[in-house]
Parts: structure tokens; sequence; C-alpha cells
């Protein structure tokens, strides 16, 4: 059961007028089978799969506990981006491979590149191709 779908069953469930909501009636007001609603939701209660009468208003509680779970579970991943200060300190490709990439002048083949290094190399390749680009559109 995914975190999406958990939820969307949680607001069709709160959503309802009706009393004792069962997998039929849920059904009727998603539009998906019985029959996968009782399977997906038998994950929180084992007997739903079994009896199709079962009130979904009692598993409201362990779908609530299943979404803050997932929302803990996983924190958001921080992305990285190379911003144009970061691009100011290099004029080229060959002025990054200088400075990044050389001991004392000369090459080094064990030069590492960390994840934002290699996204500012290819920004700064980006750069430079723009305006071959450019000029092979304009003929």
């Amino acid at each position: 059961m995914t975190k999406t779908s958990a939820k969307k069953y949680l607001s069709a469930i709160k959503g309802s007028k009706i009393r004792h909501l069962t997998c039929e009636a849920l059904s009727r007001s998603m539009g998906i089978y019985p029959d996968v609603i009782a399977s997906d939701l038998s994950f929180f209660e084992p007997m739903l799969a079994m009896d199709l009468s079962f009130d979904l208003r009692d598993i409201i509680p362990a779908l609530e506990g299943y979404i803050e779970e997932q929302e803990q579970a996983r924190p958001k991943e921080h992305q990285l981006h190379s911003n144009s200060l970061e691009l100011r300190g290099y004029e080229s490709v060959s002025d990054f491979v200088y400075k990044k990439m050389t001991i004392n002048g000369i090459v080094s083949r064990n030069a590492k590149l960390s994840e934002d290094d290699l996204k500012i190399l290819a920004k700064l390749v980006d750069m430079e191709l723009k305006p071959s680009k450019k000029s092979k559109k304009r003929k």
C-alpha cells in the first residue's frame, strides 16, 4: 500500500456520509471494485478480505497512523543546484579542468569530481555549446 493510495482511501472514507460504510458503498463512490478495495485495505484489517460488510470507519486510525509513519520515514531529499554564483568562478571548461583536475599544472587521472562539480561542468559545457548550436540553426 502506498501513501498516496492510503490518502485516497482515507479521504473517501471521511468524505462519505454513510453511517456504516462497507466496501460496496465505497466502491460506488470511488469507482473501484469492492474486491480491490478489500484487498488493499486488508493490510490494516485482515478480516476485511473475508467480510465485505465490515465497517471501514473502524480502520481510520490505522490509516492515519500509516500515513504519518510514511511521511516521517522518508524525509525529503535536498536537491543540489549549481547556481550562477558557482559558475562565475570559472570562465570555461578548460579553466574548470585546470582548477579542479590538475596538480602543479599536470592533469591528474586520479582526480575525483563530486556531484556538484559534475553539474557545474555540465552547465559550462552547455554554455560553450550554445553559440555553435545557434550558428548551425541560422545556416
